[in-house]
């Protein structure tokens, strides 16, 4: 699949520099790229590539400055990155059948459930009772959406995953292979003879528009009420997210990271990979959590940055590193100190004066 320079210009509305009628055929890294590939600049560190890569066509941002010939053709946007992601993503629905409409046989679609207009539903897919599928949504091969699901337009659900009943889910949501959305929270109780009781889990998952989530996340359904990923929430690969959580809109969370039962996390925080947060807390907006960080207590203070295990202000956090890496030389200072000490204090008894501490 080729385009040329004049078609990207067109697209991303970017002011074009260059042969308009080159072509492209595939996108790749700017240090990587060869004739044919479509590339961009975004980060300075990578702007002498600009002048050495031999990408036909190249993205950057309207603020570069060219300081020697370049071969490629550019074309000037207002932000390169953003530029790029929309490019990236108009070419991976061409290539994953983002157009794709149509009931692949074979597939169960309950004779209650209601399909909206341009669907797509993928072989050996289940859709159950009471669903309401709205219009452009996608549902690859193998998925289980169960009974009164709610699927808002143009989302899409990829291969394998499994939906559980009563969940509702916004439009332009994505869910990516193997996610679980709706299985049931954690919550057993704790009985006299050392055995747990299974309480029934009896609320449900609700995920607000233009969310997306990574491959073989959990998202657990509340005990009762909502467990609830508010819009915009980016979620990564093999996160786990307990019972009745709450996620804040536009947070974005790095894979590995647990969630437990009943914790509120605010808006646009930002959750670093393999972080753990405990139950029952809360998470103030703008929050900012660095990697294997242990969360147990609330955060209150809007957009604090938190650091290690358990987590306290980032700044401390590496002043302490950094004291704990020098402890044993603080400690033969601190014996050499002592030493001298005790040699000052015994020449001082010998000359019969009075030491006083």
């Amino acid at each position: 699949m080729q385009f040329t320079a004049q078609q990207i210009a067109t697209l991303l509305q970017g002011k074009l520099e260059g042969d308009p009628t080159v072509k492209v055929s595939d996108v790749a890294k700017i240090e990587e790229a060869n004739s044919g590939s479509l590339s961009f600049i975004a980060n300075p560190k990578y702007e002498e590539y600009l002048y050495t890569s031999k990408a036909s066509i190249i993205i950057i941002n309207e603020s570069l400055e060219i300081e020697r010939p370049v071969e490629a053709t550019l074309i000037r946007v207002k932000d390169a990155y953003s530029g790029f992601a929309l490019l990236l993503d108009k070419y991976g629905e061409m290539i994953s059948g983002g157009a794709k409409t149509g009931i692949e046989q074979p597939s169960y679609i309950s004779t209650t459930a209601t399909l909206g207009k341009d669907v797509y539903v993928g072989a050996f897919s289940y859709i159950g009772e009471n669903a309401v599928i709205g219009d452009g949504v996608k549902i690859y091969p193998g998925c289980y959406i169960g009974n009164n699901v709610v699927l808002g337009d143009n989302t899409k659900i990829y291969a394998g995953v499994k939906i559980y009943d009563d969940c509702r889910l916004g439009k332009q949501v994505v869910i990516h292979s193997g996610t679980v959305v709706g299985g049931d929270g954690f919550g057993f109780a704790p009985l006299k003879d050392g055995s747990y009781k299974k309480m029934a889990q009896i609320g449900n998952v609700i995920i607000e528009d233009d969310v997306e989530v990574g491959a073989n996340t959990t998202i657990d359904r509340a005990t009762m009420g909502s467990t609830i990923i508010r819009k915009g929430v980016k979620l990564d690969n093999l996160i786990q997210i307990a019972h009745n959580v709450e996620i804040g809109e536009h947070t974005v969370i790095a894979a590995q990271t647990g969630i437990s039962g009943s914790a509120k996390v605010g808006k646009h925080c930002v959750i670093g990979g393999q972080v753990g947060m405990v139950g029952h807390i809360q998470i103030a907006d703008g929050t900012k959590i660095n990697a294997q960080s242990g969360i147990s207590k609330s955060v209150n203070t809007p957009y604090t940055v938190l650091n290690s295990t358990p987590a306290f202000d980032y700044k401390s956090s590496l002043k302490s590193q950094a004291i704990f890496r020098n402890l044993p030389e603080l400690q033969q200072r601190l014996l050499k100190l002592e030493e001298t000490v005790n040699e000052l204090t015994a020449l001082l008894s010998t000359q019969n004066l009075e030491y006083k501490k």
